[in-house]
């Protein structure tokens, strides 16, 4: 009898097989595929997406608010705003570039600063000085008492120190993750420090403001502008004016100017027993007195008929303020020539002055920066002063 043959597996047809095993393979390459783009959509929207405020509905215990407390959050149009997606992430890149020798990578800025540590490695790096805080903290009380450190030298290297500042950041706001407070803070930075960066123009974003009154919730929307019109090197764009024809055009005119506005500033502070121009004809105007601030404010003293009390500026290089309060003549007296201030203090004594001259209705057309005084570029200085004459020439 015959033996058994053993049963013969079905054949399949090398066609079918390869069909089979290449539907499998794109099967898998699609997934793969799938899985990569979900990946990068999510690595894409922690970079580049803000951090997306609850809304009142989903989120009451985020507005469990004070009678007549308010807090504040972004109007969720802000998401589709080219503008500000732009700001977000040039800021991120920008704080990445700056941190890469910590091996810092931030992803967000509310996420990623609202503790103070990566701010206050920002602050360091920027300004040169090591901030004396501990590093690492899950105690939102140390976390607050650190970005109280981190900001108020933010503040002094800003010139923001004194009570006509106008400061658009606060601790609680940073350590609540305002997305508004943290962009004034480092948008300020940016341009303080002249980061070669390209900034999108006219950024605004709408505000949804939230109060409470009378036990019940009541909200309005803002308009807040995050930038103005800048170059890349956040210098605000402006147009030509007659001081850049004088300068280019007319050295000759140019000097008769700077005569006029050497007699006019030399007339009013005489009064105070100041004379603030030694060269040898009497007449060159030096920008660099003017680069501490304390001339124009004692010009704008005088012009005004005040007494500027000295505590409130810095007049030597010591780190506080003098706090003396001597009469405006006693002040007059004070040597100009052995004023030396710190380039911060200085900084605070001309954004003092700009304020008592915005306080006396003087705009300068032309803007000037508080740091191109500092740096004692002639052209602001002599901006400056010119809109200064203007308005008190009949005087």
């Amino acid at each position: 009898m015959a033996a058994a043959s053993p049963s013969t597996p079905p054949t399949i047809k090398s066609d079918s097989l390869l069909d089979y095993l290449g539907t499998i393979g794109r099967r898998k390459k699609i997934k793969d595929e799938l899985e990569v783009e979900e990946l990068e959509k999510e690595g894409k929207d922690a970079i580049d997406g803000p951090a997306i405020m609850p809304s009142i509905e989903n989120g009451p215990e985020e507005f469990i608010l004070g009678e007549y407390e308010e807090r504040t959050m972004l109007e969720p149009s802000s998401n589709r705003n080219h503008g500000y997606q732009e700001l977000l992430k040039i800021l991120v890149n920008w704080i990445n570039d700056e941190l890469v020798d910590e091996r810092i990578i931030v992803k967000s800025l509310t996420n990623d600063l609202y503790d103070g540590q990566i701010l206050g490695k920002l602050v360091e790096k920027l300004s040169g000085q090591k901030l004396d805080v501990i590093e690492v903290t899950q105690n939102e009380d140390l976390q607050k008492y650190k970005l109280r450190v981190v900001l108020e030298t933010a503040n002094r290297h800003l010139g923001l120190q004194s009570k006509y500042s106008t400061i658009k950041w606060t601790i609680d706001g940073i350590h609540n993750k305002n997305p508004v407070e943290i962009i004034h803070l480092l948008v300020a930075l940016l341009r303080h420090y002249r980061a070669p960066i390209r900034l999108p123009e006219n950024v605004t974003v709408r505000i949804v403001v939230v109060q409470k009154r009378d036990g019940q919730l009541h909200t309005r929307t803002i308009t807040e502008q995050l930038t103005g019109s800048f170059d890349e090197l956040g210098m605000r764009v402006e147009p030509r004016d007659a001081f850049d024809t004088l300068f280019d055009h007319a050295l000759d005119k140019l000097q008769i100017v700077k005569r006029s506005l050497v007699n006019f500033v030399n007339r009013h502070l005489n009064t105070i027993n100041i004379e603030c121009f030694s060269g040898s004809s009497g007449q060159d105007l030096d920008a660099n007195q003017f680069s501490d601030g304390l001339l124009l404010i004692f010009l704008m003293g005088t012009l005004e008929g005040y007494f500027v009390p000295l505590g409130n500026i810095y007049t030597t290089s010591d780190a506080d303020p003098v706090a003396d309060t001597l009469t405006g003549k006693e002040t007059a007296l004070l040597p100009h020539n052995y004023i030396n201030c710190s380039p911060i203090n200085k900084l605070h004594n001309v954004n003092v002055a700009f304020q008592l001259m915005e306080d006396a209705g003087i705009y300068v057309k032309h803007k000037v920066r508080a740091e191109d005084i500092v740096n004692a570029d002639l052209k602001s200085v002599l901006r400056v002063l010119y809109t200064i004459f203007d308005k008190y020439k009949h005087a």
